[in-house]
């Protein structure tokens, strides 16, 4: 039986909504073929977070699209670290914050199966030597740092903070 995932000591909500580019994750089916992937948080007045994906499908000349929208509820409010995503209405997915850097530019997202991870970064790109110390990061919490894959980010979009072009969350939410 695996240790449980051990999250960060505390999330500071407003920094971390916004945009972020997915720069790895352990490839499953509904991130399948994307690139230009972006995973973006606004926070409600009640609380919870409005999350959208979007991605372009195995080309950057494809159309940036919405693929999935959920609703988010900080199940530990004293980290605000861990999360219950909900798809659907129906689905939840649990979503634990293992690794943040300290300016919000990069963050290490784990689920306790460690059958799903995503590293994600404020900007296109990350450079390997923090790549490298955060599959480290991945490995201590019981990851296999060989499942995670780099997701193409194109270089023709802003590689500054994320956050400044963040699209109003979708409607309905």
């Amino acid at each position: 039986m695996k240790e449980p995932l051990r999250p960060v000591a505390h999330v500071d909500l407003p920094r971390y909504m916004g945009d972020w580019y997915v720069i790895a994750n352990i490839p499953y089916f509904a991130e399948k073929d994307c690139v230009d992937s972006i995973e973006s948080y606004a926070l409600r007045t009640d609380g919870t977070i409005d999350n959208w994906f979007r991605c372009r499908k195995k080309s950057f000349d494809a159309p940036l699209k919405q693929k999935a929208t959920a609703k988010v509820t900080v199940e530990d409010t004293t980290s605000n670290a861990v999360w219950s995503v909900k798809f659907f209405k129906i689905i939840s997915v649990k979503y634990v914050i293992l690794d943040l850097d300290p300016n919000y530019q990069w963050v290490l997202v784990g689920h306790p199966s460690r059958r799903y991870g995503w590293i994600m970064a404020r900007s296109k790109t990350l450079d390997e030597a923090t790549y490298q110390r955060i599959l480290r990061d991945a490995a201590s919490q019981g990851y296999d740092p060989g499942l995670f894959t780099k997701v193409p980010q194109s270089a023709t979009a802003a590689t500054s903070s994320a956050s400044a072009a963040t699209p109003a969350a979708p409607a309905g939410h």
